[in-house]
């Protein structure tokens, strides 16, 4: 039977990790429970503690087909690379010189809102059509794929 998933980031800022990760892909925040207009609101009615309100963040594919983003605050920092990362398709169905060029123009918008660029894969080597590995702010490595 086919099983939704959702993709959990263990971070220091859950809101802005959930900001980045938006922004990177199009997605939007979660919205709040039924019952409160905004996620302030249910915060305010739970009593959590202004100290607890960035433990965790969502975020929702606008369209409801992409997995859902979770983000938990975890006390430790990131300390070896991730074994399991995310490919963010931005250039699907280019190749060559313009597969690059889209690569690197999205790039250079990640990098604006606080982004790494880590190494650059050319066409033909890894066995791909070229490829980009990025780091998004807290650290965490992706591909522009």
């Amino acid at each position: 039977m086919p099983r939704d998933v959702q993709v959990t980031f263990d971070c220091a800022d859950p809101a802005a990790q959930a900001a980045f990760w938006a922004e990177a892909l199009g997605y939007v925040l979660a919205p709040p429970p039924p019952g409160f207009d905004t996620w302030e609101a249910a915060l305010d009615a739970w009593q959590v503690p202004d100290d607890q309100r960035n433990s965790r963040s969502a975020l929702v594919d606008p369209e409801g087909t992409r997995p859902r983003l979770f983000f938990q605050r975890v006390p430790e920092g990131k300390t070896v690379k991730n074994r399991v990362h995310l490919d963010v398709r931005a250039a699907p169905g280019l190749e060559g010189a313009d597969r690059m060029a889209a690569l690197e123009a999205e790039a250079e918008r990640l990098g604006a809102l606080g982004a790494t660029r880590v190494r650059r894969f050319e066409p033909g080597e890894e066995m791909s059509g070229g490829f980009l590995v990025m780091q998004d702010p807290e650290g965490n490595e992706f591909c522009l794929d």
